[in-house]
């Protein structure tokens, strides 16, 4: 089984589009069993008192208009022990990364990446807190999935 955790700073808008977009696609192609996939934050903005806030009006719609619900999903904080658990700590941008091996230490096994380091863009994904465009950002993450499923020939 591959498991596999995106990371974003909030865990409201980019890294569950990109947890429960992928979801959908593995079990569209019959291979869902071979994964585990979820997501989390670097941040606790979006946690309070334990408990992590729902998903982004704007994701939530983005993945409703694609037949994919996301209504049991609370945001939840990477946690250093994650890094030993997960073979891919998946980042949507380079301010994710830093944090991630803030937060689980040195990268010594390679698993950090960003997700559109698939890509021939190597760039990051666009945080639409900020930029309000979650049709770009959807369009971003589907092409790094599918980027990340050719790297892992699936």
């Amino acid at each position: 089984m591959i498991k596999i955790l995106f990371i974003c700073h909030g865990n409201i808008c980019r890294s569950p589009m990109a947890e429960y977009l992928l979801k959908d696609i593995v079990k569209k192609r019959g291979i869902a069993t071979q994964f585990h996939i979820q997501s989390c934050a670097t941040s606790t903005e979006e946690i309070w008192n334990g408990t992590g806030n729902p998903v982004h009006p704007g994701t939530k719609q983005k993945l409703a208009e694609a037949g994919i619900s996301c209504d049991d999903k609370r945001a939840v904080q990477l946690k250093k022990s994650d890094y030993k658990e997960y073979d891919y700590l998946i980042c949507m941008d380079s301010q994710n990364v830093r944090n991630a091996e803030r937060i689980c230490g040195k990268d010594r096994d390679g698993k950090i990446y960003r997700l559109l380091d698939f890509t021939e863009e190597k760039r990051d994904v666009a945080d639409p807190w900020y930029t309000g465009n979650f049709d770009k950002t959807y369009e971003d993450i589907l092409k790094g999935l599918e980027a990340f499923l050719d790297y892992l020939n699936y």
